[in-house]
């Protein structure tokens, strides 16, 4: 009997290349609003810092300038709030992608695992069909 052969194997193939671009980009995705948490944590760390100085401070210069720098902390805090709501929505819609690719690649490799098997049975029932005829020719002779 001939090799197996799945006629839409490079259809799948396709598919599987989708499915890791789409993998890699939801990492690219993954890893930006890592990285804008990581920025927050740092300014909530900045900002806690600068609270803590400017408790024992009496000199009213250094308290306007450390006000004036929590300020920027929280000018900034808003920016990245905003990226990372940007972010979150492009993971989302990349985590979507990815699960259309892996429906569509799922759907491919359970059909061919379906033909894999017919493909089986068809070569198991030729085997015992030739040992069969093989049999019956030994006990003609």
């Amino acid at each position: 009997m001939k090799k197996f052969s799945f006629e839409l194997e490079k259809v799948l193939d396709y598919r599987n290349f989708e499915k890791k671009e789409a993998e890699g980009e939801l990492s690219k995705a993954i890893a930006a609003e890592t990285q804008i948490n990581e920025n927050l944590k740092q300014i909530a760390f900045q900002y806690a810092q600068s609270k803590a100085n400017m408790k024992g401070s009496r000199n009213f210069e250094d308290v306007m300038s450390l006000s004036k720098y929590n300020n920027l902390l929280e000018y900034q805090k808003e920016e990245l709030l905003k990226q990372l709501a940007e972010a979150k929505l492009i993971t989302e819609q990349k985590r979507e992608v990815l699960r259309e690719c892996m429906k569509k690649t799922t759907a491919l490799e359970k059909l061919r695992d379906q033909k894999l098997e017919e493909w089986k049975q068809a070569a198991d029932y030729e085997e015992a069909e030739s040992m069969d005829e093989i049999k019956n020719r030994m006990t003609e002779i």
